[in-house]
């Protein structure tokens, strides 16, 4: 279970990241000049940045350990925040959100292989989902606190909660996180290998379908949430203190899908617990149009079909991920580096490119989740004969 916490620290500091500066957006946007779209460049930049260093993480972790990597990262993470908080301009933000950015993407990639480095099979999948139920709490309860920051102190107080947040998981990893990763295994770190093992991973076909498979599940459900002020504000015109309406239903959704996947863990193969994710998925989609289309903007309207979303893809999340990193046994950093990048940079797409197109309309919203949940079945239907036998 303490692995689980671990992995689950590491991993809920990006979305605190995103989600808690999320009701400041109109406050920094007046205090910096800043225009709409360099607002989104905040997040589009920050995703970027991390995005391209779980690249370098995953070679750094299967080198040097687990351990001293990420609490350079951490480090490096806690300067940041502060950076942005002691900001007086918006090009120093976004500099900033981008020295976030290259620090947090440590987290998901090494907390990925230190569950792999101890457990494995059915118990790999228990901890992942142990790990996400831990997780899934951050985005209900980070738009929480970055109101009621921005109503008590203005926006600079949420990057100081950041930098207090990173302070206190790199204690927890100082202090109580043992080095999973033996030195037998560890590999020397050249450029041409990491290259070369990069390309391998990009040229491998099962890797890269449940890859692809997860990346477009997660970025139909990433719409709703780099969209949040948009849709609070425009759609269903609510306040700075109302995002908990919309994030506390759909991690709700995230944490059951979780601890349910964890209960039928050994009991239920991956591909039937895939399987019923995807049906779940569609279902949810495609309620989410016709609620769009037929009915007012509402919260329980939009949230409904969301919440049923967010079971169903925490419900197959572990299984793709299980048998993602399982594609590469000895270089599990590299896997769950190139992982991190795909998934992530897929997301800085959907947040950079389709939420401007699609948030001012609800109905477009939930015709762009609907096609993403869509094209994760279609690359895990390919995937789905290409290995018969999971």
């Amino acid at each position: 279970m303490f692995i689980a916490l671990i992995a689950a620290s590491l991993s809920m500091l990006a979305p605190f990241t995103i989600d808690t500066y999320l009701p400041s957006f109109p406050a920094i946007a007046a205090d910096l000049g800043a225009s709409h779209v360099q607002m989104q460049q905040t997040m589009g930049l920050y995703l970027a940045a991390f995005a391209l260093t779980t690249l370098i993480y995953g070679p750094l972790s299967d080198t040097f350990g687990r351990r001293p990597v990420i609490i350079g990262a951490l480090a490096l993470y806690v300067a940041g925040s502060i950076g942005a908080a002691l900001t007086a301009s918006i090009d120093g933000l976004l500099f900033w959100r981008v020295v976030q950015g290259l620090s947090a993407g440590a987290g998901v990639v090494v907390g990925r292989a230190m569950v792999r480095d101890v457990f494995s099979g059915h118990h790999a999948q228990r901890v992942l989902s142990q790990a996400m139920l831990i997780f899934a709490v951050a985005p209900a309860i980070a738009p929480m606190i970055g109101g009621v920051l921005q109503d008590w102190s203005g926006w600079r107080s949420v990057f100081w909660f950041l930098a207090l947040l990173g302070l206190g998981v790199l204690a927890l990893i100082a202090w109580r996180a043992p080095e999973t990763l033996a030195k037998e295994g560890r590999h020397s770190i050249h450029p041409a290998k990491v290259a070369a093992a990069y390309a391998m991973a990009l040229r491998h076909g099962r890797f890269m379908g449940l890859v692809l498979a997860f990346a477009f599940n997660f970025g139909a459900f990433f719409i709703y949430i780099a969209a949040a002020p948009t849709l609070l504000y425009e759609h269903l015109h609510l306040g700075t203190n109302d995002f908990w309406m919309q994030f506390v239903p759909m991690v709700g959704g995230l944490m059951l899908g979780s601890y349910t996947m964890s209960r039928l863990a050994g009991r239920i193969t991956p591909r039937r617990g895939i399987g019923i994710g995807y049906v779940l998925m569609i279902g949810a989609s495609l309620c989410n149009v016709l609620q769009a289309l037929l009915l007012p903007p509402a919260p329980v309207n939009v949230l409904a079909p969301l919440v049923l979303y967010a079971f169903a893809v925490s419900f197959s999340m572990p299984n793709l991920t299980v048998l993602a990193l399982d594609c590469f046994p000895r270089n599990r950093g590299m896997a769950a580096a190139v992982q991190s990048f795909l998934q992530v940079g897929f997301n800085a797409l959907v947040a950079g490119l389709l939420v401007p197109l699609l948030a001012h309309h609800v109905w477009a919203m939930a015709l762009g989740m609907l096609g993403l949940a869509c094209a994760g079945l279609v690359v895990w239907g390919w995937q789905e004969r290409q290995t018969p036998n999971i």
